[in-house]
Formats: structure tokens, C-alpha cells, sequence
């Protein structure tokens, strides 16, 4: 079973045919469908030349946008914050990764400001949240109290050789 199509030409090009044989390799007459949805890819021109990501910035809505080589800014994405009802009971994955669970509740999403949820401040840094010069106190007075009871050591191992020199 061969479908065939026949180009005829007039001119200086020669007729083609071009055969389509639906037999399989065992010889059986066979045709096949995937069970998957067909996509169709279009193209269309928007005037504008081809354009390359040069830089990505986020709005405080949570909104990702990509500004192209071409002059275009396009959304890219849009950011999903999460609030649960019970942030103790969500189960550590690893890293800053974390998972739901029956002790922490359904997670409430939406975008950024809505319904209670956290603001994101983009292009901003987030400062440290200790002074650092008390953190340098607290180390060094740390440091000098280790040092403290490694001369309190070796001075009860002196002692203790001295007593053991006494003995002899």
C-alpha cells in the first residue's frame, strides 16, 4: 500500500514523483499515531530585529523582566511568595529548601503585597542583622578565655611533674 504524488512540470525541470510506502518492515500494512497533543509553531514579525537578553530586573510586584539587545523589555515571569500557617512544622530539605507538611497547613500563595505577604525590594542589599563590632568583642573575649585555660592546663601539668620529680 504506496501513496504516491506526482509533480508533472513544464519547463526545464523534470517531473517528479515522490512515493510514501505505509508498509511495515514484517510487511503488514500499518500506520501510527502518537498519543501526544500536536503543537504548531508560528512565527511572526513584530518589526523588531532579532535581540539578544542583555539584562533581567525584578519589580517590587514580584515581576521578572528581560531587556533585550533590541530595545524590547518583555515580562518574563512573575514571583509566587507562600505563607503557611505554621512555619515550624514545614520539614528542612536542605540548603533553604523546605517542604509542606500536615503540621505546617496549606500554603496561602500570591504575588508580593498581597494578602499579607512579603514586599521585595529589588536592588537592595540586606544589611547584616548583628553589630559587627560587638561580634568582634565577643570573639576576642572568647579567644582570651581559651588561651586563659590552656595556661591553666599546662600550669597543673607542670605542678603535677614537679610532684612526680618530688617523689623520686
Amino acid at each position: 500500500a504506496d501513496l504516491t504524488f506526482d509533480f508533472s512540470s513544464q519547463g526545464a525541470s523534470n517531473d517528479q514523483a515522490i512515493t510514501l510506502s505505509f508498509m511495515s518492515e514484517s510487511g503488514g500494512w500499518r500506520t501510527t499515531q502518537y498519543p501526544i497533543a500536536s503543537k504548531t509553531n508560528f512565527q511572526t514579525q513584530d518589526g523588531y530585529p532579532p535581540g539578544v537578553l542583555m539584562n533581567v530586573t525584578v519589580s517590587p510586584d514580584g515581576t521578572i523582566s528581560g531587556h533585550y539587545s533590541n530595545g524590547q523589555i518583555l515580562s518574563l515571569y512573575q514571583i509566587t511568595l507562600a505563607r503557611f500557617n505554621n512555619p515550624s512544622g514545614l520539614v528542612r530539605e536542605g540548603g533553604n529548601l523546605f517542604s509542606e507538611t500536615l503540621e505546617s497547613g496549606v500554603p496561602y500563595t500570591g504575588a508580593p503585597g498581597e494578602g499579607g505577604l512579603g514586599q521585595i525590594n529589588a536592588n537592595s542589599l540586606e544589611m547584616a542583622n548583628v553589630d559587627l563590632a560587638t561580634e568582634f568583642v565577643k570573639m576576642i573575649i572568647a579567644q582570651r578565655g581559651f588561651q586563659a585555660n590552656a595556661r591553666v592546663i599546662t600550669t597543673s601539668d607542670e605542678v603535677l611533674q614537679e610532684l612526680m620529680n618530688l617523689k623520686r
